[in-house]
This record gives structure tokens, C-alpha cells and sequence, in this order.
């Protein structure tokens, strides 16, 4: 049997259209339990490639024959080795080029849907890393919303839409992953907006985000318009796009809230937090459809692959807009949360602008699951 070899973007295919497959993940159990590829149809089997050195020949039984099986490690090598063993065992086999670093780093753009006058809104979904971008475009200008680092992915399908990319947003100073939104500006002229609440040691120019702040796109009705929400950070900004979306950054997510930790203010920003969800978003129409920056499961993945739910439905279905006690609320929010993001200091000083890694040193930086989420 011959060895396959499958991209990235081969695995996302297969989770956005619900396929099944096996992953054999040869990586150590404590890497395995941290963070994996999810599909809603995944099986797994994790054995440490070292585990395998002298054959595979018992982990055969648990290796299923009747569907596709690929094998994963964290930035190849591993993987070929024991996808070749498997294919000497006689099993149709793939390896994930380029590991779990790929997977990280892949993003699928995904269509949400229309805006008026023909506008369009996009989701660009980094599968393996949670993290959420979107690009609203119409009559040739397009605004990005919490774009990720890697700039050309955003670049080119602005190229390919025939649009000119006008304005950058960031809704807050981010932790989890490295912001893109300042390079993209500086590439195509667009203006960069931050919340000045979250700027205060930035070292570059940029646009203040205020409350209220509308810019439309073309000579058309289509409004992004600008809604103070901290909680997550003391500058978070929401945007209502075209009187239909809300992007909420990482204060709403479809199954969890933000966490208020993550610059070392947790007990101050709490009250914010509340307010923002319990008060701020109360205040808007029902219809809209909430679009984070973040998803935590597979689960919030819609069958098109998009992440994104009825306001109305969340203040039924999310638990953390359900506590009415506000003590019961501190806790949640501030007692026995999750893991920190891994290096979140480290990415907000980039994010800053006060050091500049090397590429290799932001995927390191990067890997692993977002993290920016009460759970």
C-alpha cells in the first residue's frame, strides 16, 4: 500500500462537510489530551510514536478497515514513520503534512451570508486554533474584523472578491493568538482601529475604537457600527454589521462567556462583564446573530461550518448568561478557570508592538487550544 498524504486543508473538508475518519495520534498522551484535530465524526487512538518504534503490529486490532485513517504527530516526521509501518501492514493510510504546526496555523473562509445591496459577510474559521476573523465586503470595499497573523490569506481574497480593503478592526487587545489586523493595514492603507482603553502601552499608530463608531462600506445603507462591551478586556468593542450581525469579540461566545483574567484584572472587570451581557446585549434585537472570535467545541460548528447562533437563543441556552445571582456570577468567572492561553503575556506584548518573533517563534508561541473562554 502506498502512503497518502493529506493537507490541512484535506482535514478541515472533512470536518466542515461531517465525514467520518480515524486519527491515529502519535504524539505523547499529555500533548493528545491538551489538543487535537475534531471532527463530529472523529475517532481516535493515541499511542506515542515511540511506543511504536518496533512495529505496529499490535495496535493493528484497534485500527479500523472500513474507514479512512490518518495519522498525525506534531510537525511530521513521526507520523510518516508509522503510516509507512501501517501501509507494510497492508492498511490504506495517510500522514497530515505538516503536522499539528499546519493545523494550527489553516484557515477555511467561510460564507455567512448576504448583506443588503449585495454585500457579503465572510468567517474565516482557524479550525485548530478556535480562532474566528471576518471580512464584510460591498461595492468594492471590505472591512476585517480580528484578523489573525496571517495576512495574506486575507490579502488575496480581497483580491479575489475585486475589493479594497478599508478599514481593520481588532475588538480588544488579544491574548490567545497574535493579531494580524495592524500588518494588513500597513499593506494596503487601510485604516486600524483598536480600543484605546487597550492601547495604553501599544508602540505604533493607530485609530481609536469609540463607542458608537460607524464606517460603511461603498455609497450603501451597510453600517459597521461600533458597541462599547468590556468584560473580556476593559477596551472590548462589539460591531453590529449591517443591523443583522453581532460580533462579539471574546466577551459572547454560542456556549460560554469570556473570561476577565487574562491581564491580571479579573476581580475589576468583572462588573463590566455583567453589565456588558446581562445589560448592553439585552438591549439589542433578539434576531441578530451573534458571530465570536472564538469557538471552544466542535459542537458550535453549524452544518455549513460557520459558528454563529440567534442572540435570542443564547440568552435561553448559554449558561453564562443564566445566573442571576451576581456573587454566583463573580465566582464563575473568577474561581477554577481553565488553563491560561499558552504564552498570553508573551502575545500580548507582540500584540503591543514592543517584540517582534521570528515566524517560527509565533507558531510556537500559538500552539495549542484557545483558551479564552469560561468553562
Amino acid at each position: 500500500m502506498t502512503v497518502n498524504i493529506w493537507t490541512a486543508a484535506d482535514v478541515a473538508r472533512k470536518v466542515i462537510d461531517n465525514k467520518e475518519l480515524f486519527i491515529l495520534d502519535v504524539r505523547n498522551a499529555d500533548a493528545f489530551a491538551d489538543w487535537k484535530i475534531e471532527g463530529h465524526k472523529f475517532n481516535y487512538l493515541n499511542i506515542p510514536y515511540f511506543e511504536l518504534l518496533d512495529g505496529v503490529e499490535e495496535i493493528l486490532p484497534q485500527i479500523p478497515t472500513d474507514i479512512e485513517i490518518l495519522v498525525v504527530c506534531a510537525k511530521e516526521g513521526s507520523s510518516i514513520m508509522v503510516a509507512e509501518l501501517l501501509a507494510e501492514a497492508g492498511l490504506e493510510v495517510a500522514y497530515l503534512e505538516g503536522g499539528m504546526k499546519s493545523w494550527s496555523m489553516y484557515i477555511e473562509p467561510v460564507k455567512v451570508g448576504e448583506l443588503s445591496g449585495g454585500g457579503e459577510l465572510y468567517q474565516f474559521v482557524r479550525l485548530g486554533k478556535g480562532c474566528l476573523s471576518y471580512m464584510a465586503v460591498n461595492e468594492g470595499e471590505a472591512a476585517i474584523i480580528d484578523a489573525v497573523r496571517f495576512t495574506d490569506v486575507f490579502i488575496k481574497f480581497a483580491e479575489e472578491k475585486g475589493v479594497q480593503i478599508k478599514h481593520v478592526f481588532d475588538t480588544h487587545l488579544h491574548a490567545d493568538h497574535i493579531s494580524g489586523g495592524r500588518h494588513i493595514a500597513s499593506q494596503t492603507g487601510a485604516a486600524y482601529y483598536l480600543p484605546s482603553k487597550d492601547a495604553e502601552e501599544v508602540v505604533f499608530d493607530f485609530t481609536p475604537l469609540t463607542d458608537d463608531l460607524t464606517v460603511k462600506l461603498g455609497n450603501s445603507e451597510i453600517e459597521v457600527g461600533a458597541l462599547y462591551s468590556p468584560g473580556h478586556t476593559i477596551g472590548s468593542t462589539s460591531f453590529v454589521i449591517d443591523k443583522k450581525y453581532l460580533l462579539t469579540g471574546d466577551i459572547l461566545f454560542i456556549d460560554s462567556i469570556g473570561r476577565p483574567d487574562l491581564a491580571g484584572l479579573a476581580d475589576d472587570w468583572v462588573r463590566d462583564l455583567r453589565q456588558t451581557l446581562y445589560s448592553r446585549y439585552r438591549s439589542l434585537a433578539e434576531d441578530l446573530i451573534v458571530l465570536p472570535a472564538h469557538f471552544m467545541i466542535i459542537e458550535e460548528l453549524n452544518e455549513d461550518g460557520t459558528v454563529g447562533k440567534r442572540l435570542g437563543d443564547l440568552f435561553v441556552e448559554n449558561h453564562g448568561l443564566n445566573v442571576e445571582d451576581e456573587e454566583v456570577f463573580r465566582s464563575m468567572v473568577t474561581d477554577n478557570l481553565p488553563p491560561q492561553p499558552n504564552s498570553y503575556e508573551e502575545i500580548r506584548h507582540v500584540n503591543m508592538g514592543k517584540v517582534t518573533p521570528s515566524n517560527e517563534e509565533q507558531t510556537e508561541m500559538e500552539i495549542g487550544p484557545n483558551r479564552c473562554a469560561v468553562r
